[in-house]
């Protein structure tokens, strides 16, 4: 869902799942039930998915977790851990992605920069998504397998599946973690028309060849994090250094809209400062 909103959400979706974020970082000895971490993020990053156009955008960070049962934040939605044993953890999952404004580009948190590339496409609304997710930790919860598959509503109605691989690992005194991931995003042509393909009403206003795609590999790509806690045990809260590389699949790339005002490869980078609170 850093290329606009969408893209900075899926570059932080495979930061958490992976390896703690921000103010996650340390964990106190004796965890609540109840966290909340509160964060904010700049990030430099094309201004919509395909765009050759970059903007900086200042992202809040919002998470919300109930033990290891319950958890919500609009990186990774609103998600119960139904299955939560050896190494495994399955349930229901919902998310929200943002719209798409034809004379910026469309992220809500754009600071500066944008684009005209999009002008004569329309603009695209806020989509839900409503699926599922199973995830699979090994080597000590270090190796995280992850799969998604989630229905749209809103601003698309097609279906979409993520696919992550992460791992993540840290110093022994906790004072630095990192993570490294792959992921790669799946979907229907319903979605891809939305996002990617060019209508004959489209084609007139924007001045772009008709275009219809098809379904499959959207994009493929992969994430770097660092995240370094400040006081101990991350009393302070931490700071998290990402980057991300995409690129786009030919289900994308080979549209009118890439070809002739996109670009295939996608690069990303930001810097991210959290805190987090606990209550029982």
């Amino acid at each position: 869902m850093i290329r606009s909103a969408a893209a900075f959400f899926l570059l932080v979706a495979a930061i958490p799942s992976g390896t703690p974020a921000l103010a996650q970082a340390a964990r106190p000895p004796a965890p609540k039930a109840w966290t909340l971490t509160i964060g904010i993020a700049p990030v430099v990053a094309p201004v919509w998915q395909g765009s050759r156009d970059h903007g900086l955008s200042i992202f809040p960070d919002l998470r919300l977790n109930y033990r290891d049962d319950v958890f919500f934040s609009i990186p990774d939605g609103l998600g119960w851990n139904a299955v939560n044993r050896d190494g495994w953890k399955l349930g229901p999952l919902a998310k929200l992605r943002f719209g798409r404004q034809e004379n910026t580009g469309g992220s809500p948190f754009l600071i500066t920069g944008g684009s005209t590339a999009l002008r004569g496409m329309g603009d695209v609304g806020v989509a839900g998504e409503f699926g599922g997710f199973a995830q699979k930790s090994l080597v000590g919860g270090k190796l995280r397998l992850r799969a998604e598959v989630r229905q749209g509503t809103g601003g698309h109605s097609g279906l979409v599946a993520d696919t992550i691989v992460g791992w993540s690992d840290r110093k022994q005194d906790a004072s630095l973690l990192w993570n490294l991931s792959l992921r790669a995003t799946w979907a229907d042509s319903d979605y891809s028309n939305v996002y990617f393909g060019v209508t004959p009403g489209q084609a007139a206003a924007a001045g772009l060849p008709a275009f219809r795609t098809g379904s499959g590999l959207i994009s493929a790509g992969a994430n770097a994090a660092l995240t370094k806690p400040l006081g101990r045990f991350g009393k302070n809260g931490a700071l998290t250094l990402f980057t991300s590389y995409d690129r786009l699949g030919d289900v994308a790339a080979d549209t009118s809209l890439i070809r002739q005002r996109g670009q295939r490869d996608q690069v990303s980078v930001g810097l991210a400062y959290g805190v987090r609170f606990g209550w029982n």
